[in-house]
Order: structure tokens, then C-alpha cells, then sequence
């Protein structure tokens, strides 16, 4: 692999140049790439100052819509990836089944589903997070992706620190986990950083090095078919990569890329290959009519003292990390490019969630949602389309758990309450004997949640108490009075 491929921005759109071009489907195609614990401060279209050159995921900026204030609908992976996948706030299931059980239920509308019932051909690659029915590795492992809306399945259970590590075809192992391999720890870093994985069971031959390139080629391989297909289906594409989650595992071409150690050089290694998935589009002569939504599932891994170390804030500005219910846990880059309906270069402050892309599908297709499919899902079509004003929320209060599982907050237009003193995930807080039980910021006047004004503010806080209760006791926010 050449590493001067990899660094350097593919060139700019240029529709029809790259091959000849497919019959052009009735609805758009649908590219989501999900990058897995990348801060909203590490691409340099978020951040500036960044140490992580990010030219592929740049591009996409500035030939798309640029969120500010886009979230994740959990600050954790698995939560995360339910919300996106069901429109459903997460905290509506029990997420901590995941390891033996699929957490989507049978028969539950999924993007995969919806995108299915309108003709799509339909096709996942990567992390899958939200569980199978494990019954033994030897067996087919139900309520996967291919169980869910999905025609086709290359990926892996979880994460690449999860065992056991294997990789999955549909709903089968391509090769059981019948081997044993010894936990590893990196020197210099906390005990989850780094080339960090956990000890289990590995299929002969499986390398976590390997994972992230396989990937990305099983995806570009998935574009090149859909392109060569005569039954003029548009195709949705799910690409959820594993990196830069650990173990921090760059290819050797990328060492030192980056100004920000291991994982900024792993972080240019996850651009290089949103670059390489460009590339296949418009190899394909796809790129012009295809939808592609980039992001993250949840903030990084990336302590203060690590900012610190290199001069590279993950997080860019933002409070918290993984975990959090401050804003690093779960504000994320999302970038919408969509050739001739979102207008390039374009920033939007709209507040969105990961549970919006269900309806915003739904009407991208034509689709009335049945009832109780995507329960906190407003379409966000109007902002991609320009048509939102820009002083009216496109959707309700936004209301997510934290890690620890008691932990929650709510949004509602600048303001955030947080029911609890504490970060509610990975950030250390030691609370003071003086401080107020809850938090309040106002984001717009003070985005890194340095001013609590809890205590200033006793009315409000009540009346987004009792708001926060309304929505995490009714079965879905999207028919509730706004």
C-alpha cells in the first residue's frame, strides 16, 4: 500500500468521469460510514488545530453539509449504534443484553428494513454491536444484520478489544474462534488505550491488525457489485469501521502521520480509507447520485493528560470523553454530502440525533412510518435541504443515558440539564461538599460546560425535570407536543 495514496485527498467530485455511469435509481444511494470512538475535535473541518491530517473526511465537509451540534443517541457503542439503526432512544431497551441476545427485536423497523421495503438492495459491512442469539460459534448466529433488514453481512460481533475475534459472513462464522490469544497492554498509555485488546478466543489465522483494511475492502467490493447489477436497485451501504476504537493498530505506512501519537496515526489511517470508499463511488460512477452520511458512534479515549502530551484536543473544546453525558461523550462530526439536494460547503447549528435517520429516510422515500417504528425519529430532510429556519428546531428535547446507567440528560434548544453532579461515564469528577445535584448549561454562550447554573435557574430546571420524565416514560417523543 502506497502511504502518499492514503495522505492526499482523492480529487474532487467529478460525476461521470471515472467510468460510465449506472441507470440512475428512483431514490438516492445510501453510504453511511460510522467510525468508531473518534472525538468531534479530530478532523480538521471541526478543529483547526487538529494534529490528525483528515483530507478525505475534509472533503466531504466541503462538498457537504457540515453538523455542529449533531449527536450520537448514547455516549457508549452499542447504545449508539441501536439508536441509529431503530430511530429508538436506547434507554427504551435493555442494552446490556448484547452479548447473548440481539438487542433489536424481530420484526422491529430498522434503516435496513425501511431502505428494503422501498427496493433497496441492502448490505452491511463491520461492527454489528447490537448482539446475535449465541448459541455456539459453530451454529447460525441469529438476529443479525442479515435478520434485520439486511441482504448481506461481512463484519465482526463487536469490538476489536471484545473477544472472541472472528469474522462473520451473513450468519455464520467464516471461521470459528477456536484458538486462544493472551491480552495485550501498551507502556505509556492508561490500561484501555493503545494496542489494547482482551484475552479469548481468535479464529486460526485472524489478525486485529488486518481488520480495518478488510473492511473497507469488503465495502468498496460491495459498490463495485452493486454497480455492475442490471436490477437498477439504489443501494444502502453500512460501513461501521472499528478504528479509531482500540487497540490502536495503524498500518506501518501511517506511523507517524500524525501529531498525536498511536491513536492520530490510526485516525489518519481511518480518513485514508473514507478515501478509498470515495474513490469506489466514483470508480462506479455512483458518486454523483449517492448519499453519504459520515460519523462517529461516541466520543474518544483521550484523557487530559493526553492533550496535554501532544497539544491535540479530541474532543475540540468540548468537555468529557466517552462515556459522558457531557458534550465530548456524544457530540459528533456528521457531515451530509448528497450531490444537487445539500448545498456544498454548508454548516448547520441544527441540534440532530442519530435516532433522526430514521424519518428522515422515511421521507427521503416516500414512507409513512407505521406506528411505534422510529418512536424518536424527526426528519432532518428540511436542514439538508436548506429549508429549516435556522431559529426553529427541526426536532423535540433530545434526552440520552449515560454510561453508568442512571446518569441523564436532556437538551432542549441552547439548554442542557444533566440530573447528576458527575460526568456519568469515564471523565473522573469529585464532587465538592457545596455542589448542586444536577448541572445546567446554556451551550450557546458556554459549549464546554464550564458554568453551572443549576442554582441560577431553579424554574427552568423544574420545567426540563419534568420534561426529561415525560419523554423517558412515554413509549416515543416524536408525536409529543414540542
Amino acid at each position: 500500500m502506497n502511504r502518499m495514496r492514503y495522505l492526499f485527498a482523492i480529487p474532487l467530485l467529478a460525476i461521470g468521469a471515472a467510468g460510465e455511469s449506472p441507470a440512475v435509481p428512483k431514490f438516492p444511494h445510501v453510504v453511511i460510514i460510522l467510525a468508531d470512538d473518534m472525538g468531534y475535535g479530530d478532523p480538521g473541518c471541526y478543529n483547526p488545530e487538529s494534529k490528525i491530517p483528515t483530507p478525505n473526511i475534509d472533503r466531504l465537509a466541503a462538498e457537504g453539509m457540515r453538523f455542529t451540534d449533531a449527536h450520537a443517541a448514547g455516549p457508549l457503542c452499542h447504545p449508539s449504534r441501536y439508536g441509529l439503526m431503530t430511530g429508538c432512544y436506547p434507554f427504551r431497551t435493555d442494552v446490556s443484553r448484547w452479548p447473548k441476545e440481539p438487542l433489536i427485536e424481530e420484526g422491529q423497523m430498522t434503516l435496513a428494513s425501511l431502505l428494503a421495503g422501498k427496493g433497496y438492495a441492502t448490505a452491511m459491512v463491520g461492527k454489528w454491536h447490537l448482539g446475535f442469539k449465541e448459541i455456539g460459534y459453530d451454529k447460525r448466529l441469529g438476529g443479525g444484520p442479515v435478520d434485520r433488514g439486511f441482504e448481506h453481512f461481512f463484519g465482526l460481533r463487536a469490538s476489536t478489544d471484545i473477544p472472541p475475534y472472528f469474522f462473520i459472513k451473513d450468519n455464520r462464522a467464516v471461521s470459528p474462534p477456536t484458538e486462544i490469544i493472551a491480552a495485550n497492554e501498551s507502556e505509556g498509555w492508561s490500561p484501555i488505550q493503545g494496542a489494547f485488546w482482551r484475552a479469548g478466543g481468535i479464529a486460526p489465522g485472524f489478525k486485529l491488525s488486518g481488520v480495518l483494511g478488510r473492511l473497507t475492502d469488503e465495502a468498496c467490493d460491495s459498490i463495485r457489485k452493486r454497480a455492475a447489477a442490471s436490477d437498477g436497485k439504489p443501494m444502502f451501504l453500512y460501513l461501521a469501521l472499528t478504528a479509531p476504537h482500540t487497540p490502536w493498530l495503524p498500518a506501518p505506512e501511517f506511523a507517524g502521520a500524525s501529531g498525536a501519537g498511536m491513536y492520530g496515526d490510526f485516525m489518519t489511517m481511518v480518513d485514508a480509507q473514507v478515501g478509498r470508499v470515495l474513490k469506489a463511488l466514483e470508480r462506479s460512477g455512483m458518486a454523483g447520485e449517492t448519499l453519504v452520511l459520515f460519523s462517529s458512534d461516541n466520543g474518544p479515549v483521550w484523557y487530559p493528560a493526553d492533550v496535554k502530551r501532544f497539544g491535540h484536543d479530541a474532543v475540540g473544546g468540548l468537555r468529557g470523553m466517552k462515556g459522558d453525558a457531557w458534550e465530548g461523550g456524544h457530540r459528533m462530526p456528521f457531515i451530509v454530502r448528497w450531490p444537487g439536494r445539500v448545498a456544498a460547503g454548508s454548516t448547520t447549528g441544527q441540534v440532530v440525533c442519530f435516532t433522526d435517520l430514521m424519518a428522515t429516510f422515511a421521507e427521503i422515500t416516500g414512507t409513512s412510518l407505521p406506528a411505534g417504528a422510529g418512536p424518536d425519529s424527526f426528519s432532518i430532510l428540511p436542514v439538508l435541504e436548506g429549508r429549516q429556519p435556522a431559529g426553529e428546531s427541526v426536532r423535540g428535547p433530545l434526552v440520552m443515558l449515560a454510561a453508568d446507567g442512571r446518569t441523564k440528560l436532556i437538551r432542549s434548544g441552547d439548554w442542557k440539564l444533566i440530573d447528576g453532579p458527575g460526568s456519568g461515564g469515564f471523565s473522573k469528577y469529585k464532587r465538592a461538599g457545596n455542589a448542586p445535584p444536577g448541572q445546567l448549561y446554556n451551550l450557546s454562550e458556554d459549549p464546554s460546560e464550564t458554568r453551572n447554573l443549576y442554582r441560577d435557574a431553579p424554574d427552568r430546571v423544574a420545567k426540563m425535570l419534568k420534561q426529561m420524565k415525560v419523554i423517558v416514560t412515554a413509549t416515543g417523543s416524536r408525536h409529543l407536543e414540542r
